[in-house]
């Protein structure tokens, strides 16, 4: 969603719960684009060396392969949180009240078996690369620099195991707003229709206007 977040806080146990894992999800988001930021960095550099000296740079391939999943999973609890992630509001987006809640309740609660068994999956993908009687305690290298892989192997169920714990956040907060019939719940991404998403983008891009011309 652009522009402000549509998660709502305040002063209870949830919240406060709900905005440390932000914190947490934020920092991980923040190392994400510096992966990205790297990655451009090291394509320059590579580039660069092969038109300069005719030489790209040595184990890119390598580098890319520990980069990459830093880049594709580090952000996902935080667009989870945010209501970032793509999803099919063509009907959910019409319910209201506890029909909505519970439609909610049920989307997670499958979300959230589906990423156990992803945590479980790649957590075992993790220990087939890891043996710590090996050099590096690595069973598996990239191919020229022969960096071990399983650090960012281990990226990827310390990533799903965070968006798990967003998921079932979110659960509890989705049960509890069915159970109080509440309108407007505390720590959850509110859906936003369509005419509303395009006024908050045009509010954001007229502000941003204002701003230069002020300046």
């Amino acid at each position: 969603m652009a522009g402000t977040s549509s998660v709502l806080v305040d002063d209870s146990t949830y919240s406060k719960l709900e905005r440390k894992l932000y914190s947490l999800e934020g920092v991980m988001c923040l190392l994400s684009g510096v992966a990205i930021f790297s990655l451009m960095v090291l394509a320059v550099i590579s580039v660069g060396g092969r038109n300069a000296i005719g030489q790209p740079l040595p184990g890119y391939v390598d580098f890319i392969e520990q980069v990459l999943p830093m880049i594709a999973f580090l952000g996902i609890a935080y667009t989870q949180r945010e209501g970032g992630h793509i999803r099919m509001d063509i009907l959910v987006g019409k319910l209201k009240g506890r029909a909505l809640w519970l439609a909610e309740i049920i989307i997670v609660f499958f979300m959230i078996v589906l990423m156990v068994l992803l945590v479980w999956g790649s957590f075992e993908h993790f220990l087939r690369a890891i043996n710590f009687d090996a050099p590096l305690w690595s069973n598996d290298s990239s191919v020229d620099l022969n960096i071990p892989l399983w650090p960012a192997k281990l990226l990827v169920p310390i990533s799903f195991g965070v968006l798990t714990l967003r998921l079932c956040l979110q659960f509890y907060g989705y049960v509890m707003a069915f159970v109080r019939n509440e309108t407007l719940p505390v720590g959850l991404p509110l859906i936003k229709d369509a005419a509303a998403q395009a006024a908050e983008e045009a509010m954001s891009v007229s502000g941003g206007a204002v701003d230069k011309e002020q300046n």
